[in-house]
């Protein structure tokens, strides 16, 4: 389905105005491709149905706000988005939502998965490509070699307290990296990387 860059336009006009019409038009065009790519984000249908829901609610208390000069899309998936990633940090400190969080993720199947996993890992292993030599070096005897601090300071004969720093600054630097191309949302849960990132 395609909409007019010139009646979407007018639609956003008249939502920013509080006609419900022209939002229930940008609901209807707009919410199942916003639907499908929170559940590729989320890998749970049900939670990317609540998640949909609580984009369009905020759309609608923030639409005197909404600039109809701007990308409605954009707006609508920036919003969409850092709902995701607002739902992700309060699930990182919350053990059993991020447990029910990978089980949801375990049995999700989705065709372009695939992709997305090599895609990210990929972006993961560039970033950790990126760090100084040593600091890489702790990073993939700690992080993916999933050695103790205590084993790793006698096999590179350095403190402990020094193998705690490499980490914190490699896993500050891999976030910073992985944000650069906005994928810290759509993977922060996965398998591979959540060990790496939190």
């Amino acid at each position: 389905m395609y909409i007019n860059v010139l009646y979407e336009k007018d639609l956003v006009t008249f939502l920013a105005s509080g006609d419900e019409k022209a939002f229930e038009k940008l609901y209807h065009f707009y919410s199942s491709r916003l639907l499908a790519y929170l559940t590729r984000l989320v890998k749970s249908e049900t939670l990317a149905s609540e998640l949909l829901q609580d984009t369009f609610v905020k759309i609608w208390n923030n639409r005197q706000n909404i600039d109809p000069e701007q990308s409605f899309r954009s707006y609508l998936f920036r919003i969409a988005e850092n709902l995701v990633y607002d739902f992700f940090r309060k699930a990182a400190r919350d053990k059993k939502l991020m447990t029910a969080l990978i089980n949801s993720a375990c049995q999700y199947s989705h065709v372009e998965e695939g992709f997305s996993d090599k895609e990210n890992q990929q972006l993961l292993q560039d970033a950790i490509n990126s760090l100084p030599p040593k600091r890489r070096q702790v990073f993939q005897m700690v992080k993916i070699e999933e050695r103790s601090y205590a084993e790793v300071s006698v096999l590179l004969d350095v403190s402990t307290s020094t193998i705690n720093d490499h980490i914190v600054k490699a896993t500050k630097t891999i976030r910073e990296n992985l944000e650069r191309y906005h994928v810290i949302e759509s993977v922060l849960f996965f398998g591979f990387l959540l060990p790496y990132v939190l």
